[in-house]
């Protein structure tokens, strides 16, 4: 059992690690979409369109911090040794996932993705997501089911890091490929696969792994 919580803790702060450059880079990014005029720079800022623009980078500062705070909340030495830290650390995920979730909704409403129909599907479904999953997570820990809280958290970690699962995608087929069925407007065959892709697939391998641990946990009875 400790081998195993060390190759957690340690799987866990790796993770945490390769997530920061990418975390960097968006919180940064949202800064300035928040504080500057990027209409020069990036097809996500329009003149005159505060509340898109707001929202857009409001999402990637707040989607930064989520990212890189969700692997951490589940270090067990956290949990086990400094309970009080991990309570205000996970309202605080919660508070971030909520924004994160309703300010990339907002965006979507307003505005569209660049690649159209499909991606706001895939997206706004994302975002659906992560604010049941966020919401789920505090509901259930607040009742003291801890075994069903602590199910909601890692769907809401899957989430967290999915804006990065995303990118980790597209850098992995392009290295692999070239890019093959993937478009600069995001309609290629490939592109299309991904809006969904990035989250769906790992939350159904969470849900798979529940079902065979509460099967284990039935036979052991």
């Amino acid at each position: 059992m400790r081998q195993r919580d060390l190759l957690l803790t340690v799987s866990l702060s790796l993770l945490a690690v390769l997530v920061l450059p990418f975390v960097l880079r968006a919180f940064f990014f949202g800064y300035s979409g928040l504080s500057q005029d990027l209409s020069t720079e990036t097809y996500l800022f329009t003149a005159g369109a505060p509340f898109s623009n707001g929202a857009i980078f409001i999402h990637m500062v707040s989607g930064a911090l989520l990212t890189v705070l969700a692997p951490l909340q589940l270090l067990l030495g956290l949990r086990r040794l400094w309970p009080k830290v991990h309570r205000v650390a996970g309202y605080l995920i919660f508070g971030l996932a909520i924004l994160t979730g309703f300010a990339g909704l907002t965006f979507i409403f307003l505005r569209g993705t660049i690649g159209g129909t499909i991606m706001d599907v895939g997206f706004a479904l994302y975002g659906v997501c992560l604010l049941v999953c966020a919401f789920q997570t505090v509901r259930y820990a607040r009742k003291g089911s801890f075994e069903i809280h602590r199910q909601w958290a890692l769907r809401t970690f899957v989430l967290a890091v999915g804006s990065w699962l995303y990118r980790v995608h597209y850098t992995v087929w392009y290295i692999l490929t070239g890019g093959v069925w993937s478009l600069p407007d995001f309609s290629g065959t490939f592109d299309r696969v991904q809006v969904f892709a990035f989250y769906l697939p790992y939350l159904l391998l969470l849900e798979v792994w529940f079902r065979t641990q509460r099967r284990r946990s039935a036979l052991e009875c």
